[in-house]
């Protein structure tokens, strides 16, 4: 068992999270600027700086199950990443994981350490995923 990735994908940033290689912890690792720079080949580095066995993706839900506006882009984006991958990419449903991270940050910033949101959001996905058993 290895590390996983996990992407928050918006339409100007992806939010980056990776954990530990027991599956144990999530953690924020970047934010990619997707004006900026080319995603997929970022993402493919990242997968191998870090020897990750899965990259998961975070899916747009509407709260009532429906897919969100934002689900064809991110599939979309999704499709192009995973014919660049040496490893598989599974979905994973994001709703409300922007909420824990927005809650995270303003805990983190009463204490004054500031983040990005995407990143924390990324990582609050991962570690669901991880907590309930979705990557075995």
């Amino acid at each position: 068992m290895g590390r996983v990735l996990a992407l928050d994908v918006g339409d100007r940033r992806i939010g980056v999270a990776v954990c530990d290689a027991m599956r144990i912890v999530a953690r924020p690792l970047c934010i990619i600027d997707r004006q900026r720079e080319n995603a997929i080949a970022r993402i493919v580095a990242l997968a191998n700086e870090y020897a990750v066995d899965v990259v998961i993706v975070g899916y747009p839900y509407h709260a009532d199950g429906r897919e969100s506006g934002q689900a064809e882009r991110v599939r979309s984006f999704a499709e192009l990443l995973r014919a660049q991958l040496g490893v598989p990419l599974r979905f994973v449903d994001e709703r409300h994981t922007s909420q824990e991270a927005q809650a995270i940050l303003r805990e983190k910033r009463k204490r004054r350490e500031a983040s990005h949101d995407d990143a924390i959001a990324a990582a609050v996905l991962l570690q669901r995923a991880l907590d309930e058993g979705l990557l075995t």
